[in-house]
């Protein structure tokens, strides 16, 4: 199942929706307040970033890069 997830980034501050494979119950359950790795344990670690703080991987470059 896919969900999309809005976040704005705290870099650039621009707003990005992305489609993740995810099922709601694991995302309730994140939000219920299970650690993302344990509800999402299929996830990428740059997918986890993004869901919990709207950072993508070129947000983390330019971070690194300034």
């Amino acid at each position: 199942m896919m969900i999309d997830i809005t976040r704005t980034s705290p870099i650039t501050n621009e707003t990005i929706c992305m489609e993740i494979e995810i099922t709601q119950d694991q995302y309730d359950a994140w939000k219920s307040g299970v650690l993302i790795q344990d509800a999402m344990p299929d996830l990428s670690a740059d997918d986890r970033e993004y869901i919990m703080t709207g950072m993508t991987p070129e947000d983390w470059d330019k971070l690194n890069s300034d």
